[in-house]
């Protein structure tokens, strides 16, 4: 540490600016329209310094670190600093022209002025459920593409941006209401900021955030440190809803003293899919995936990536190129996680779980809704299994790595949408077993209520299960049922009637440790709580 600085201020700071990036995000949960932000909360807010390092960001959503990534940067770059002004707001969302990692994902970036000069950034995503019934062959059939460019100069916004913007969404009210809600959390961010400066000076502020930078630097070369010296590699299989059969995904981790290097290099060439990833999006991913194992709770900086290494192909599936589609990256994304806790997991094992689902099955329902005549769009991402631990179960029916995102309940679709839920369970024999189960995926059956539905399933883990750890077995795999005139899915695309049923079954989650050991009562207690059923538990444990 900097021998002038004090601790407990650094400490003191750290905590101010970490609650101001969560203060943001309740700002933009509370005051936007969307059941997909306001309910899913599916958004993330974040502290960039003034070169564009993150100082925080929230506990959102990991994956979202991708689309800040470089934004700051790219923003520089097509505007002279000199030019920008107190009040101006930046919008992006291109995956290769900074601010994106998918083209839903609308980014707001408003410099933060003190004594005439940008001392910080507020910057804040939210998935904007639109964009939707489109083809993913390339990124020009997924959306409009927004370069960072202002929406808002001097505090006024700039309507004929904000027009072009409308004409090209298919729900332009949640739009424009959810982007004034962004707007509003920025502006908090900015006051607070403001208001920590102005308490303990610009001066000790920005050294306490450099100082921060640092620390996490050093908390995570020390995690790394505890990993033992070597190379380990890992494969898994990838599968998705708009390409057939199945790619072999491959990593290659060396760990060597307080330094990790992760190669993607041997991986598919980009498809003409909606799965690939940009580079952005791999780093977020990969930065999540190794802080989960080395340390959770460093801060969430851009101090913890200076240790980490991360080497891709450019124009593969796990490093695309333009114009490559992306609108589906999160499923990849998820398997990335398994690729680099599965490499570590052969030499740290207790600090890793089973695999989680390894998926992020995306159900999008969208038509005119025949109460209002409005069109609507109804998007979700269903939880599934949360991987066993060394020392417990896994968890049950949430979202796991690099989405985290909450349900829509169900009194919230049926109020807004018009669908009906049928059943909403736990998936029977889901889990994979083992002295520590995994945990179970979650069945969601929806009625459709009028002709002309378009459903869209973005979905993995059909044809390969999530692995288990140890010995422990693999969890279930991803099912969808349609019933009724139509459909039925082709490459997860269907046309449906009133009447239909959708039903989504998401995958399970790998268990831990030989089934054999795991003790009879907690086979009983299962048993009791229908967590198997009693077919399982003879085959799996015996007769006994």
């Amino acid at each position: 540490m900097n021998a002038s600085m004090d601790p407990i201020t650094v400490e003191v700071i750290g905590n101010a600016v970490s609650s101001i990036v969560e203060e943001m995000g309740e700002t933009l949960i509370r005051a936007s329209y969307s059941t997909n932000i306001k309910e899913r909360r599916d958004c993330s807010t974040a502290l960039f310094d003034a070169k564009g390092q993150t100082l925080a960001q929230a506990e959102h959503i990991p994956i979202h670190l991708g689309s800040f990534i470089g934004l700051i940067e790219a923003i520089m770059e097509r505007v002279p600093l000199d030019q920008i002004d107190d009040g101006d707001t930046f919008i992006g969302n291109d995956a290769y022209n900074g601010g994106g990692t998918h083209l839903p994902d609308l980014v707001l970036a408003t410099p933060i002025f003190f004594d005439e000069e940008i001392v910080a950034w507020a910057v804040n995503l939210a998935h904007h459920a639109d964009f939707v019934d489109r083809g993913h062959a390339h990124i020009f059939q997924e959306g409009l593409r927004i370069p960072p460019i202002r929406l808002y100069r001097r505090g006024e916004v700039q309507e004929d941006i904000m027009s072009m913007i409308l004409l090209n969404c298919q729900v332009p009210r949640e739009r424009l209401n959810d982007l004034r809600a962004q707007m509003a959390a920025n502006r908090l961010g900015a006051e607070r900021f403001r208001a920590l400066c102005t308490r303990y000076s610009k001066a000790l502020v920005l050294a306490a955030a450099d100082e921060l930078l640092n620390y996490a630097e050093r908390r995570m070369r020390a995690g790394i440190r505890t990993i033992p010296d070597g190379v380990y590699s890992f494969e898994d299989r990838f599968d998705g809803h708009d390409f057939d059969g199945e790619l072999t995904f491959k990593i290659m981790i060396e760990v060597r003293g307080d330094d990790i290097h992760l190669d993607f290099t041997d991986n598919p060439p980009q498809l003409r899919s909606g799965v690939n990833l940009v580079k952005t999006a791999l780093l977020a991913t990969v930065y999540y995936a190794v802080k989960t194992v080395v340390d959770h709770d460093i801060l969430p900086n851009a101090g913890l990536y200076r240790p980490i290494q991360v080497v891709a192909k450019p124009g593969t599936i796990l490093c695309a190129s333009e114009p490559a589609a992306v609108d589906g990256r999160i499923q990849t994304c998820q398997r990335v996680v398994d690729l680099v806790h599965g490499a570590l997991a052969q030499v740290v094992p207790e600090r890793l779980t089973a695999a989680h689902n390894g998926a992020c099955i995306a159900a999008v329902f969208s038509g005119v809704n025949p109460t209002t005549g409005d069109y609507y769009v109804y998007l979700e991402t269903i939880g599934g299994g949360f991987g066993a631990r060394s020392t417990k179960d896994g968890l049950d029916g949430v979202h796991v790595h690099t989405t985290n995102t909450s349900n829509l309940p169900v009194e919230g679709l049926e109020s807004e949408y018009p669908l009906m839920v049928e059943r909403y369970e736990l998936v029977n024999d889901s889990a994979g077993a083992g002295r520590f189960r995994g945990g179970m995926g979650l069945r969601r059956r929806i009625r459709i209520e009028h002709d002309d539905c378009a459903v869209s399933i973005h979905s993995s883990r059909e044809l390969s299960s999530p692995w288990g750890l140890m010995g422990g077995l693999e969890g279930g795999r991803y099912r969808v049922i349609t019933e009724g005139l139509g459909g039925p899915l082709v490459q997860g695309d269907g046309m449906f009637e009133s009447g239909d049923c959708v039903e989504v079954i998401t995958p399970g989650a790998g268990g831990y440790g030989l089934p054999g050991e795991r003790a009879l009562e907690r086979v009983e207690q299962d048993l009791a709580d229908e967590r198997i059923s009693r077919k399982t538990a003879e085959t799996i444990y015996g007769q006994s």
